[in-house]
């Protein structure tokens, strides 16, 4: 139960981050920003394991930083949509 509660904390920091950080407006609600926190970990660890040596291994998650910008990314991503 510790480790759902820590993934819903995490995720809504970083998906409030990466809204911040996002130029222009993202309407979304605490539900979506959590998710794209959480998603965003997951996208931030894929792309890192792209870019660093060794194989990539399918959804890794990443720290701060890699899911903020993974929370980025994401949101460009349903834009074009």
């Amino acid at each position: 139960m510790g480790q759902v509660i820590s993934f819903i904390v995490v995720g809504l920091f970083v998906g409030i981050l990466a809204r911040f950080f996002y130029p222009g407006p993202v309407p979304m609600g605490m539900i979506a920003t959590i998710l794209l926190g959480i998603a965003g970990s997951f996208v931030g660890g894929f792309l890192a394991r792209l870019v660093s040596e060794g194989s990539p291994t399918p959804l890794q998650p990443a720290g701060i930083i890699g899911s903020v910008i993974g929370g980025i990314v994401l949101i460009f991503l349903v834009g074009l949509l």
